[in-house]
């Protein structure tokens, strides 16, 4: 079955960094556009960041302001987020999600979806 799993999740100090890591199987990865999204408590899910099927293209939320990183190897089915200069209010639920193109991935177009990782930034 078809299975994104989210793994590098954890507490960290503001102004420190972290490097999520989401392993796809039971599907071809190569075909879809991947990205991330994140919840917090009392809030919608939004949309964060999305990389093309071979990495040439992305695209981020204004709220990560250039601090986030998307990257993926398609070798090992796997795609990562690096986020650096974390602040309180990157604390989230953030999961993992395929799509069918970049642009979709901000309004939700997606068709898997991970069970996410917590991230919690302290101040």
């Amino acid at each position: 079955q078809v299975q994104l799993v989210e793994s590098g999740g954890g507490l960290v100090q503001a102004g420190g960094s972290l490097r999520l890591s989401c392993a796809a199987s039971g599907f071809t990865f190569n075909y879809y556009a991947m990205g991330w999204f994140r919840q917090a408590p009392g809030k919608e899910r939004e949309f964060v960041a999305a990389i093309s099927q071979g990495g040439g293209s992305t695209d981020f939320a204004d709220s990560v302001g250039g601090r986030f990183t998307i990257s993926r190897d398609n070798a090992k089915n796997t795609v990562y987020l690096q986020m650096n200069s974390l602040k309180p209010e990157d604390t989230a639920v953030y999961y993992c999600a395929a799509g069918s193109t970049v642009a979709g991935f901000r309004r939700k177009q997606v068709r898997y979806w991970g069970q996410g990782t917590q991230v919690t930034v302290s101040s």
